[in-house]
């Protein structure tokens, strides 16, 4: 079965969008074979930074015939609707339809048999519409066409069974049809001429042989085994920076591995910020010492070879190097002339929010409120802590920050521990920012894990408070992620923290900044719900059911998560015991049972039942059985023995299943019916008290 093979080639395409750009591309030529109803055994794409590949192996030769039905109106229906189906269906006549029952009723239809086409006369309409629809996160048009793509189209090769497919796409203006070729060229300094393409495998190897590696994970193996080896040949290993690989990976369509050398001058700069220069701007990767220290020589990976093995390409990136990193050696000196305590007057100059106030008063009320949490932080210094979180924004101002953004924080703890400050308090200002995503380590530290709390619920508040809160996919100040780094700092700390108290104090921390806005009751209500939805998404992605978490935060107004947490643990734990199980069981039948009676009665049985109507034995046991449990329940929360607590339902399996074999709830006696509902209120109530049971899938 014949193979197509389609090749965009264009500018450099951005390296963070060409992983997704190929699997969109594929997915776009997949779906619209199989709108066109064209079977094929697999599709494959590739991606360079020059060029978007898709090929599609086993692809048929025709479109199979197919059969089309049409429903009409009814036999016998007014001959204006009879008209208007014919015409539809492309029909002179109702000689030509068929009559069938559907239900009770006779209705035309109309069946016609469409012939498949061939394979190669329906493509070009299918690739034209696979590459109209990639969705690019950003796209241009150039000169006056109205087509969108991610940089200038310049080739579009098409190959079918072999043979040129002939076809276009329409780009717009004076551009206009670009005409489908089979003819690509190689890497842009090292190709030699055009390059006819007849099949995947012969274009594949001809690429290669023009220095082009179509496949981005070979190239990435390639520079990964270069790095090693170069980083080898001088005694020495490549620093791990999975991310920059995959980034060098979409710079290059033919790598080529050099080192060169860090000057001696700029080896005393604190180690993040030799490697964040050379990563973030100049794309190098940093090698180390045996003993793990950051050595004074760098690789790269070119993007061609030249006739003088590198050295040309070496002295040049050497040279840009040493102008960024003289740079950062004058901000590095100059910055230490300055204390961080002196800068914290510069934070007035600098606007956190038009809303929300300076940077300056952030950082007094981060300050308050990092003193504040202290109290719920075992062996938290509480002067260290506010200290810490006056001094957290200082290196904004400096000059380095300035020059690289990356490394706020960072550098605030290097200056602190030049000026010889308390270590906890140069550890809190690098970690305050922490944990700022899933991958990211939390703080463990006392001093660190206030501040970055402070942080975090002083962004949370102002924000609900002025309602800018996330709304569907929308969050452009963070605030999930600065809600989910609240809950892994007090989850992993095991902090008993009350939050609402917490979102109380930071409220009035910001004064009359926020008259006007939302109170503080309701934004410390909305807060609680937000971090609600945020831990269930925390939970689920640790393999935890999210309707355990519901049970248990709609039993109260929860905010000690290391409470809710154990509640949560101890219930799913009892929810997977059979006596959890069949309790759960018993509790949605006296509910259902409950609901129905309601409905029939137009009110609900309430209070204790009248022990002198419990007749049989079944009942008794089971009314006494819950008077024991919910005591122990009473006590067993108040204590925090959440496995007590669920042990104290578990006694309640025995009495309530021999009450449901045994007793009949509808009895003849319209006392014995009151109070028997009265009893299976009892039952639901009781189990309510650990959890709302009425939330529980499955």
């Amino acid at each position: 079965m014949p193979e197509l093979l389609i090749e965009l080639l264009s500018e450099e395409i951005p390296a963070r969008m060409q992983a997704r750009a190929a699997a969109d591309f594929q997915k776009q030529v997949e779906d619209r074979l199989k709108d066109a109803h064209l079977a094929y055994e697999r599709a494959h794409a590739f991606v360079t930074p020059r060029r978007l590949v898709a090929v599609v192996e086993g692809l048929a030769g025709r479109q199979p015939d197919r059969t089309e039905e049409r429903k009409g109106p009814r036999v016998g229906a007014p001959d204006k609707a009879v008209e208007g189906f014919l015409r539809a269906a492309g029909l002179t006549s109702l000689d030509q339809c068929e009559q069938r029952t559907v239900g009770k009723a006779e209705f035309w239809f109309a069946v016609s048999t469409i012939e498949g086409q061939a394979t190669a006369a329906v493509l070009p309409e299918v690739i034209a519409e696979a590459i109209r629809a990639l969705p690019w996160p950003k796209s241009m048009r150039w000169a006056d066409g109205a087509f969108r793509y991610v940089r200038p189209l310049q080739r579009i090769n098409v190959v079918f069974g072999g043979e040129p497919l002939p076809g276009s796409l329409d780009l717009g203006g004076s551009l206009g049809e670009r005409a489908f070729g089979a003819e690509t060229e190689g890497h842009r300094f090292m190709g030699r001429g055009p390059i006819a393409i007849h099949d995947f495998a012969q274009y594949k190897a001809a690429l290669f042989a023009h220095n082009v590696i179509l496949d981005p994970a070979e190239r990435k193996a390639k520079i990964a085994a270069g790095l090693e080896a170069a980083a080898q040949a001088e005694g020495l290993s490549v620093r791990p920076d999975p991310g920059l690989l995959d980034e060098v990976t979409g710079l290059v369509e033919w790598p080529v591995i050099l080192a060169g050398s860090i000057d001696a001058e700029f080896m005393d700069l604190p180690p993040e910020v030799l490697t964040t220069s050379m990563r973030e701007h100049q794309k190098y990767f940093a090698l180390e010492t045996p003993e793990g220290a950051l050595a004074p020589r760098f690789a790269l990976a070119a993007n061609r070879e030249t006739a003088d093995g590198g050295k040309a390409v070496i002295a040049g990136n050497e040279r840009v190097l040493r102008a960024r990193l003289s740079d950062a050696k004058f901000f590095w000196d100059q910055d230490r002339r300055h204390s961080l305590a002196s800068r914290v007057p510069a934070l007035e100059n600098v606007v956190f929010h038009a809303r929300l106030g300076t940077l300056g008063a952030r950082t007094m009320r981060i300050s308050a409120l990092a003193g504040r949490l202290a109290r719920y932080i075992p062996d938290c210094d509480v002067n260290k802590a506010m200290e810490a979180g006056t001094l957290a924004k200082a290196d904004l101002t400096s000059g380095m920050v300035g020059e690289f953004p990356e490394l706020q924080g960072v550098m605030g703890r290097y200056y602190a521990r030049g000026e010889g400050l308390d270590e906890a308090v140069a550890e809190a200002i690098a970690e305050h920012y922490a944990p700022q995503g899933p991958g990211d380590a939390c703080p463990k530290a006392p001093v660190s894990v206030a501040v970055a709390l402070a942080e975090k619920i002083d962004t949370l508040v102002g924000f609900f408070a002025i309602d800018e809160k996330p709304t569907g996919s929308r969050d452009p100040f963070a605030l999930r992620r600065a809600a989910l780094g609240v809950i892994r700092l007090v989850l992993e700390n095991e902090l008993r923290l009350p939050l609402r108290e917490a979102f109380l104090f930071a409220h009035e921390a910001y004064g009359g900044q926020l008259s006007g806005q939302q109170s503080a009751d309701e934004t410390a209500g909305a807060l609680l719900d937000f971090f609600a939805d945020r831990l269930k998404v925390h939970l689920r992605e640790q393999g935890l059911k999210h309707d355990r978490v519901a049970a248990v935060f709609n039993r109260e107004a929860q905010d000690d998560l290391v409470r809710l947490m154990a509640q949560v643990a101890a219930l799913s734990a009892f929810l997977e015991t059979d006596d959890g199980a069949n309790l759960l069981t018993a509790y949605r039948r006296a509910a259902n049972i409950i609901q129905a009676e309601e409905k029939k009665d137009g009110s609900r049985q309430t209070g204790n039942p009248d022990e002198k109507l419990l007749a049989e034995e079944a009942e008794k046991a089971l009314a006494d059985a819950l008077n024991a449990a919910s005591a122990g329940l009473e006590l067993a929360l108040r204590r925090e023995e959440f496995d007590g607590a669920m042990g104290a339902l578990a006694d309640l399996r025995g009495p309530t299943d021999a009450f449901f074999d045994t007793v009949t709830v509808n009895a003849d006696d319209p006392a014995l019916r009151a109070n028997r509902l009265k009893l299976l209120g009892v039952i639901t109530d009781t189990m309510s008290q650990v959890a709302d049971f009425s939330v529980i899938e499955g």
